[in-house]
């Protein structure tokens, strides 16, 4: 399967924001563009405004371009904006719970604890990062990865759980109490550009 290994801050340069929430994505001297001279900020056209939106958003979920049409089409045959259904089912994605539950510091984190079947979904071993979680979904660790995810929460201080995922600290257990609403996503995207730029 094909995945990108480069190096994950240059993700971030490329597109002008933090695709991870760490400070090495975070920090404006490090997405500053390199060089004596830097990048001269040419203007980009309705395409590239529209790209970059589209490329954002892959970045921040870390799915490529084959995934990610998966899932807009999945989106645009379901009922409600299509933008807003492509963020939820985006959202709920295995590893990006383990994220925004703060037991993993990135998505790439995350992903790997997922593929290495460290996690449990219902009691059963789960090796798909892809698998979708539903309201009532219970996720759970092997004993191995809770050393981890302990050091994942405590380099992560006052990290904030999003209000549709419950975790409990001691057990190492997440449970998903509801669907993501668009404005408990901390991610910032327009998703009309997106799906303009498919049409």
């Amino acid at each position: 399967m094909a995945r990108y290994t480069g190096p994950k801050l240059k993700l971030s340069r490329r597109v002008g924001v933090p695709i991870v929430d760490v400070p090495k994505h975070t920090s404006k001297r490090q997405l500053s563009p390199n060089g004596v001279h830097g990048h001269r900020g040419r203007r980009l056209r309705d395409y590239g405004v529209r790209l970059n939106e589209k490329q954002k958003l892959k970045y921040h979920f870390g799915v490529l371009e084959k995934q990610f049409r998966i899932y807009l089409d999945a989106a645009s045959h379901n009922k409600g904006n299509t933008g807003d259904v492509l963020l939820q089912m985006m959202e709920r994605r295995l590893d990006n719970v383990v994220r925004r539950a703060g037991l993993a510091r990135t998505i790439w984190a995350a992903r790997q604890l997922v593929a290495h079947g460290h996690v449990f979904l219902n009691g059963r071993k789960t090796d798909r990062p892809s698998a979708s979680v539903r309201v009532g979904d219970v996720i759970t660790f092997k004993p191995k990865a809770q050393k981890l995810a302990k050091e994942a929460m405590e380099s992560l201080a006052g990290f904030e759980i999003p209000g549709w995922i419950e975790l409990n600290p001691a057990e190492f257990t997440i449970r998903v109490v509801a669907l993501p609403a668009t404005d408990q996503i901390p991610f910032d995207v327009n998703t009309n550009l997106i799906i303009e730029f498919y049409r």
